[in-house]
């Protein structure tokens, strides 16, 4: 997965507790709405649910810390339930299912079935791609649900790429699991994720050219942040600049590189280069939140900070702790309004408008601190 581990001090690492689940409270549904209006607050619209710490794979750039001895354990499926159904009753329009790795979970294909009873908009999965069989392939198909995403991780075109990151033998594993999803008719469904590196920026038009090959809907590629297992070592690190130009300046001198990538990529850097326009708003907390598989809440799925989490969450219930964040999220809200004044880096600099100080979240990953630019400062000057 594209998660990596840097947080993980700040989330209390036990077992949740899923024999009180819900205890009681005064809190009800009817109460939340009222009181994200007040706050300026967006109410919850995806839910991020990491449903275990456990992964066959080592990858070095792993936000969570997945596949380590110490990795967090499967969320128990009572508690993953609960969390399923009370999120669709709150109105929550889509769900999606992490890690670790999400095939790992014994029960993860019960899970999706639930969601899909419960009636989200869209359902998505993230995966190594590696544990995909015939029969589970199967299974998802016949869910016949229009909604359903499924995100595989292939960082590079080549084996030496994607396994520098993963481990050997990764890259033919993972084809192989994207293969049993087209087979059954699932491409349509596959969106490839590539997470930016220096080794392999410069292969998301071969990418591009393989995903196209291979049957898949899109490709999303997002920057590495310098942390977690990132953090710990050189043998990966994020592109330069000028590797960025050098992208945008095959983009428009090869054809077909241009036209794989208008009908399945998605880059930040090309992003901004053709699409250029003004931020309207900071970030949207509450929108998008994250929760761990021991039950901790943040706000979303790059920003850990532990000031900002909220605890216990199997415990409680999602209610309960909407209520309790919405006053840390609301402070986290101005500190991201005010982030562009606050920021040297920002002062006086053409890209201000449209960046607007850029992801507190990667700011938060990569230095620790919420009042630092974005680790992407250079390259979207740069590409400005």
């Amino acid at each position: 997965m594209y998660f990596c581990n840097s947080f993980a001090d700040g989330v209390a690492r036990h077992t949740p507790t899923v024999s009180i689940l819900y205890s009681s409270t005064t809190m009800t549904s009817l109460d939340l709405p009222e009181l994200l209006r007040q706050e300026g607050l967006c109410h919850p619209v995806t839910l991020t649910l990491a449903v275990t710490g456990q992964c066959n794979l080592n990858c070095s750039h792993c936000w969570v810390g997945a596949g380590a001895p110490a990795s967090l354990p499967h969320l128990p499926s009572p508690a993953a339930l609960a969390i399923i159904h009370e999120f669709a009753a709150l109105g929550g329009r889509s769900i999606r299912f992490t890690g670790g790795e999400l095939l790992l979970h014994p029960q993860w294909l019960t899970l999706l079935t639930s969601a899909r009873q419960s009636r989200y908009d869209s359902i998505s999965l993230q995966s190594n791609g590696i544990l995909f069989t015939e029969k589970s392939a199967i299974a998802l198909r016949e869910l016949d649900f229009s909604g359903i995403s499924i995100q595989i991780s292939l960082d590079g075109a080549t084996a030496a790429s994607h396994d520098l990151v993963r481990g050997k033998g990764a890259f033919s594993k993972a084809l192989r699991g994207i293969s049993m999803l087209t087979n059954v008719g699932l491409g349509p469904r596959v969106t490839i994720f590539l997470t930016e590196m220096r080794h392999n920026l410069e292969e998301i038009p071969d990418l591009l050219e393989l995903a196209e090959a291979l049957g898949v809907a899109a490709v999303v590629t997002g920057a590495l942040v310098r942390c977690g297992r990132a953090s710990e070592q050189s043998r990966i690190s994020p592109p330069d600049p000028e590797q960025y130009l050098r992208l945008l300046d095959r983009l428009a001198n090869d054809q077909p590189f241009r036209r794989r990538y208008e009908e399945m990529g998605t880059t930040a850097a090309v992003e901004w280069r053709m699409n250029p326009t003004a931020r309207q708003e900071c970030c949207t907390f509450m929108k998008n939140p994250y929760l761990s598989p021991d039950g901790v809440l943040y706000p979303c799925t790059l920003c850990h900070a532990k000031d900002f989490s909220v605890s216990e969450v199997f415990k409680n219930g999602l209610v309960a702790a909407f209520r309790e964040a919405v006053p840390l999220w609301s402070s986290l809200m101005q500190i991201s309004r005010h982030r562009s004044k606050a920021l040297p880096e920002c002062q006086n600099c053409p890209e201000q408008a449209a960046c607007a100080g850029g992801c507190m979240g990667r700011a938060w990953g990569s230095h620790g601190n919420l009042l630092t630019a974005d680790d992407r400062c250079e390259v979207r000057k740069a590409v400005g």
